[in-house]
């Protein structure tokens, strides 16, 4: 016999209300699990360079490009993917990019075993598709799932898995590589993927549907005709530029610098991003509460926090206080990092979201591409201290546009 459903069942608003929100928090956590997974895979090499380098027989400029070519591919996919995710269905996206990342992640692993650099190159451009489509859909569906007083928070705690899997990367990706040898790190970070679609998959059911037809060129245009888009752009340029440049080179400089083991400056180097846990959601918090929803103050103390110490790095030696300065340099930058897609979202028309979404990303990892390569061409010329002055100069551009940058209508 089947059961009969009652009165207070079906006009429970308040049962109706904890169904949705913990569809809600399980939608964000499995989308947060693909996203760290992706985020590993995305950084694990910069915490083996010096084996990359003595195995494949190249140089700094060329082992920097490994971790730099997904973000460049990212550059080129993101707004074509952000004016499809405004027409077509988030969910299923996310679905398809964790299968590419399974592709590139077992084409990796088999290239670097035989020695094929450019065969590794390949996969990685495959697995910076899939990390594009993954961030933007999930922005998109963690926005439009929470509401106005607290998406800044929600979006925060997604793009906080972002500093977890480079963190999981940069830590275990030495002992990775001891264990099974370096191409292995291509293969370890698929595993948090798969579970993570597990947990997505269910919890996402009715969400990720399109809002319309996608953007006309005319509204797609305004996206990319605003000053105030282009401002937030910038600060997500050089936001990402000074993230990857010290996950990229952190360890490099530990080693090569001051001596520590591979091991050792892996695990130092973590606590850069895996601060930005706190740091990202933090930003929203802060935003969404101390400075009652205004986004520019906290992009200011973000940059302004960063810039003395990234001028200063080179004059500390104890591993404690290198571990400090490491916290307080991954907490400042990644306050703008998680804000910024809040921030640009909240300045266009919301039919074209996604699009905005799309193109922060884009100009965002336009400066996570640029960094781990020009980095290693200025440590290759000049060395280390002058590529952390560099780190410090980009900072202070940071302070300069963020004092430009408007702040957007409530919504």
């Amino acid at each position: 016999m089947t059961p009969q459903a009652t009165d207070s069942d079906i006009s429970d608003p308040t049962a109706e209300t904890v169904r949705t929100a913990n569809s809600t928090w399980w939608l964000v956590a499995g989308a947060s699990l693909i996203s760290m997974g992706l985020a590993a895979y995305e950084i694990v090499p910069a915490s083996v360079t010096p084996l990359i380098q003595e195995s494949l027989q190249v140089g700094p400029t060329a082992a920097g490009l490994l971790v730099g070519v997904m973000f460049g591919t990212a550059v080129v996919v993101s707004l074509p993917a952000g004016a499809a995710l405004d027409r077509t269905n988030s969910r299923t996206a996310m679905a398809l990019a964790v299968g590419i990342l399974l592709i590139a992640g077992v084409w990796g692993w088999r290239a670097g075993r035989r020695g094929q650099y450019e065969a590794i190159i390949a996969s990685r451009v495959l697995g910076g598709a899939a990390y594009v489509v993954v961030w933007n859909a999930g922005i998109d569906m963690v926005s439009r799932a929470v509401d106005g007083p607290h998406r800044a928070t929600a979006v925060g705690i997604f793009t906080a898995s972002g500093p977890v899997g480079f963190a999981l990367g940069q830590g275990t990706g030495p002992l990775i590589a001891h264990r099974f040898g370096w191409p292995a790190v291509f293969l370890a970070f698929i595993g948090p993927a798969l579970v993570g679609l597990v947990v997505f998959w269910p919890a996402s059911r009715g969400h990720g549907g399109s809002l319309g037809d996608a953007p006309s060129l005319r509204e797609f245009g305004a996206v990319l005709r605003s000053p105030s888009v282009w401002l937030v752009g910038v600060l997500g340029f050089l936001g990402y530029a000074l993230y990857l440049f010290v996950n990229s080179w952190g360890s490099s400089y530990l080693t090569q610098g001051l001596d520590f083991s591979l091991a050792v400056s892996g695990l130092v180097v973590a606590v850069f991003p895996a601060v930005g846990v706190l740091s990202r959601i933090s930003g929203g918090l802060i935003s969404d509460r101390v400075f009652d929803g205004r986004r520019r103050p906290v992009v200011l103390w973000s940059f302004g926090l960063a810039a003395p110490l990234l001028l200063g790095f080179t004059r500390f030696r104890s591993l404690a206080l290198l571990i400090a300065v490491l916290l307080l340099i991954g907490f400042a930058v990644q306050l703008t990092l998680g804000l910024s897609f809040t921030y640009v979202r909240e300045l266009v028309d919301p039919r074209v979201a996604a699009t905005a979404v799309a193109f922060q990303t884009s100009i965002g990892l336009a400066g996570a591409f640029v960094a781990p390569i020009a980095g290693g061409a200025v440590v290759n010329r000049a060395g280390f201290e002058p590529a952390f002055l560099l780190a410090g100069a980009v900072a202070i551009a940071g302070i300069i546009v963020a004092w430009q940058a408007p702040e957007p209508e409530r919504q």
